[in-house]
């Protein structure tokens, strides 16, 4: 069993410049390890915001009186309207009128909090930089200062403390950050400029810095992992997929941009010719979002979560949590299954399925149905035991509901086309409209529904999607000859691209030859078809 972890709040300093009648009430309460801050405004009722809950701390308004006898007990203000209290973390901000006087307070508790690292210090001494995000209060400053305290025992640590959250208000930085050096900012704006500084005149080997939140940080970053110094430092967003969508600071973990493939690569991608790729090296090499204070995720490699985030795989992070006996627990993710398709691109019951957006948490599964990950395996539960399939409800967006029930019809299967998404089981659609965060593509992931993403909108891809869905160990004779032609008909295809002035295939039905044609146009090649039935044909050439 780990050690338990050791809080240092210096709670009573920040209560003796508080109103005596707010501090009693707080002492009351005693229940200082889960308070948060203090929120006192001009005219309303004085509040203390904990973990899970808030609390009036009075029956009196606060006035200005209140508001000013705390203001002259702590130091001024600085330009981003944060000031402390001298040798403790407290973090008091002001609210301002437009004549700039003061009429509101919040008052942050700041903890030294030893111990809370444990659970990331293999990546903070493995020398690789770390980038923390999470919701505020949630505990990414506590982690940033513990990691500062851990690295400065065996290394040159700098901590760039815009605001003096990490060291502390005053000159004389708080005893939590141990032997590391600490360098003040005296405007907010100004932050960039004290991190190339701290590289060029100290010579540090790990700089940390809290809250990147600017353009010119971000650049300021990179400039420093590129010249060899370990990062830990902390942004605003919770996931790396807020920080993607957020133009000033993706460059920490590489930015985006929009590249355009040739035809070749495309095809062979399967994606359209305009798609969105990592656009540099990551400034920090691995992510931790802080989930809650026990909780977190991991993305070890930033690189690869990135450009697996891109191409609609995320890859699912490490998880590492807190027992109530502060035992240290991880779940390593497991390695992506190689299966078709169709099965790849399914996004059914997964809790991060798209690039930017989270899935709803999985619903649980109504009176009768089987428990199960995802709808292939309650199928294939059912047929274990004797039960056949179980019915389907799919609803189709942006897909040839005559097509799709064509497909089942031909195997057989019990796939109910519905109209409703609200009685759907499944959500069916194309690529496209799956990358345009179509709107029942986002209710269908907040409902927790499996999505099922068809590369092209033809009856092959439908069949091939049925046969997965329903966990078929066997298709027809009739699927599996068509399935051969269709082989014939990319052989053409690749022939006429490769400099062949026509191909003509062998005589057809009418359904394979309008899957022919469709296999034509979505290369970009002019298809007809010549003869009469049944020996009727298609050729296929470029104009």
């Amino acid at each position: 069993m780990l050690e338990h972890q050791k809080i240092t709040d210096d709670l009573d300093l920040l209560l003796n410049v508080l109103p005596p009648h707010i501090s009693e009430k707080v002492r009351e309460l005693d229940d200082s390890d889960n308070l948060l801050e203090i929120v006192m405004d001009l005219g309303r009722l004085p509040t203390a915001r904990f973990v899970q809950r808030e609390s009036i701390l009075s029956d009196k308004e606060i006035t200005y009186e209140d508001i000013n006898g705390i203001t002259e007990s702590i130091s001024e203000f600085d330009a981003d309207n944060r000031a402390g209290i001298e040798r403790t973390l407290h973090r008091i901000s002001a609210i301002r009128n437009r004549h700039h006087d003061v009429v509101g307070l919040t008052c942050r508790i700041g903890r030294a909090v030893y111990g809370t690292s444990d659970i990331i210090q293999d990546l903070i001494e493995s020398g690789s930089s770390i980038l923390i995000l999470g919701r505020p209060g949630v505990g990414k400053t506590t982690i940033l200062r513990e990691a500062a305290r851990i690295l400065a025992e065996t290394a040159r640590v700098i901590i760039v403390d815009t605001s003096n959250e990490i060291g502390g208000d005053g000159d004389v930085p708080h005893p939590a950050i141990g032997a590391a050096r600490r360098m003040q900012v005296a405007k907010p704006s100004l932050q960039h400029e004290v991190m190339i500084e701290a590289v060029e005149n100290h010579n540090p080997e790990v700089i940390v810095i809290d809250e990147i939140g600017r353009e010119l940080e971000a650049m300021a970053a990179r400039t420093i992992a590129e010249r060899g110094v370990q990062l830990i430092g902390t942004a605003h967003g919770n996931t790396l997929e807020n920080l993607l969508l957020n133009p000033t600071l993706s460059d920490l973990v590489g930015g985006i941009e929009s590249v355009t493939l040739s035809d070749d690569e495309a095809r062979r991608r399967g994606t359209q010719k305009t798609v969105l790729e990592r656009r540099a090296p990551p400034t920090f090499d691995v992510l931790v979002e802080i989930q809650d204070r026990n909780r977190l995720a991991v993305q070890s490699d930033v690189s690869a979560a990135v450009d697996a985030l891109l191409r609609g795989y995320p890859l699912p992070p490490e998880i590492r949590y807190r027992d109530d006996e502060n035992m240290i627990h991880i779940q390593k993710p497991s390695p992506p299954a190689l299966d078709t398709a169709v099965q790849a691109l399914s996004r059914g019951n997964k809790k991060d399925t798209t690039p930017f957006t989270r899935s709803a948490v999985n619903q649980r599964p109504k009176k009768g149905e089987y428990k199960a990950d995802n709808l292939q395996e309650s199928i294939k539960m059912m047929q274990e035991e004797g039960k056949g399939l179980k019915q389907v409800d799919i609803y189709p967006y942006g897909v040839a509901r005559n097509r799709l029930l064509q497909a089942a019809k031909q195997l057989n299967v019990p796939a109910n086309i519905v109209r409703n998404l609200k009685d759907a089981d499944a959500l069916l659609t194309l690529r496209r409209y799956y990358r345009e965060r179509q709107q029942p593509v986002t209710e269908a992931e907040q409902r927790g529904l499996p999505i099922f993403v068809l590369r092209a909108n033809t009856s092959q891809q439908m069949e091939q999607f049925l046969v997965d869905l329903f966990n078929l160990s066997s298709v027809s004779e009739k699927t599996s000859s068509q399935n051969a032609i269709v082989d014939q008909t990319q052989a053409a295809i690749q022939a006429v691209l490769n400099g062949e002035r026509w191909v003509d295939l062998k005589a057809a039905s009418t359904t394979i030859r309008r899957l022919q044609h469709e296999m034509a146009r979505q290369a970009d090649l002019v298809s007809h078809s010549y003869g009469k039935e049944p020996n009727r044909h298609v050729r296929i050439f470029r104009d």
